[in-house]
């Protein structure tokens, strides 16, 4: 008897994740995003997470009323499932006014 196992690879990328949350949100309630979002991403088999507060910055344009947000940005490397996931869990958020997926090919970094 012969079994055939298929064997899935799958393809990781590197990802970069900017949110903006409301301005109104205290630092605990950060954290707390943040914690949530790197179980998410551990949870479904990413890797590499680095996490950066970028603070409080203006916005450029007002966003739902909002002239001020908190950025964080999260580096990791996954599947593109993980991305969909990642941005439907960020979509159903009322704590967060925008948010932007990026796909990193290149993994050096670049100093301005």
């Amino acid at each position: 008897m012969i079994i055939n196992y298929k064997v899935r690879i799958m393809n990781l990328n590197n990802y970069e994740i900017i949110y903006i949350l409301k301005p109104n949100i205290t630092e605990s309630e950060n954290l707390t995003l943040v914690n949530q979002y790197k179980s998410l991403i551990k949870k479904y088999g990413g890797q590499n997470i680095l996490i950066q507060h970028k603070g409080r910055r203006h916005l450029n344009y007002n966003i739902n009323s909002y002239y001020d947000g908190i950025y964080v940005q999260i580096n990791y490397t996954a599947s593109s499932n993980l991305v969909k996931i990642l941005e439907k869990a960020m979509r159903l958020s009322e704590d967060i006014i925008r948010y932007i997926t990026i796909k990193n090919n290149h993994i050096g970094h670049i100093q301005i």
